[in-house]
Order: structure tokens, then sequence, then C-alpha cells
């Protein structure tokens, strides 16, 4: 039998999560949301042979939007966090672990992202 690296049981275990978080509801777009954000980046891309300067401006308020769209849903699932501790209601640990997870979802795709030039 072979023995199994530490960088493949490392990927493995990545994976796991990356299944974790789609099947927890940890993906940071819902699905149309995520087709719409992609076509409006596919229309930009097309658009960049006929008029370059619309494009990148077109990317920018594009990647604008997406960052305010994610901004939005963390601090509205953080207020909604805070929002029973302040009434003194039981936040369950069901309800910790998901917001844990769409954290560590978000935090680790900004940590993989790469720059392509």
């Amino acid at each position: 039998m072979s023995e199994v690296s530490q960088s493949e049981r490392d990927e493995a275990a990545a994976a796991s999560e990356r299944e974790e978080d789609v099947e927890d509801g940890g993906e940071l777009f819902a699905p149309d949301e995520r087709t719409e954000l992609e076509q409006r980046w596919t229309e930009i891309q097309t658009r960049f042979v006929d008029e370059p300067r619309g494009a990148v401006e077109a990317a920018n308020a594009l990647v604008d939007d997406l960052m305010n769209r994610l901004m939005s849903s963390f601090s509205e699932e953080r207020s909604r966090l805070e929002g029973q501790w302040d009434r003194g209601d039981d936040v369950t640990t069901e309800d910790l672990r998901t917001a844990l997870q769409r954290y560590r979802s978000f935090f680790g795709r900004l940590l993989e992202l790469r720059v392509e030039r």
C-alpha cells in the first residue's frame, strides 16, 4: 500500500471543506446571482476590444458592486447574530457554526486570490 503524502492529505481536506461549504450554504452567492455576475463579466471582457476605457470602467463598477454585496451580506449576518445576543436570545451552536463556515469560506477564498498579469 502506498503512503499518502501530507500535501495530498491537505488537498483532500481542503476539497472536503469546499464541499461542506456548498452543502451547508457556505457559498458566497446564490447560483442565479453568481450566473448573473459571471454574465456581466463576460460582457465586459467582450466589450474591451471595441471600448477599452468603458470596459475597464464597467469592470470597476462590477467589482465595486460585488464587494458591496459581500459586505452587505456579512454585515446583515453579523447584525442578526448581535441582535439575538442583545435581546438575550440564545444563539444556537448551529447558527454560530453556519456563520463561522461562511467566514471561513470567504477568508479562504480571499487568501487563494491570485493576480493574473
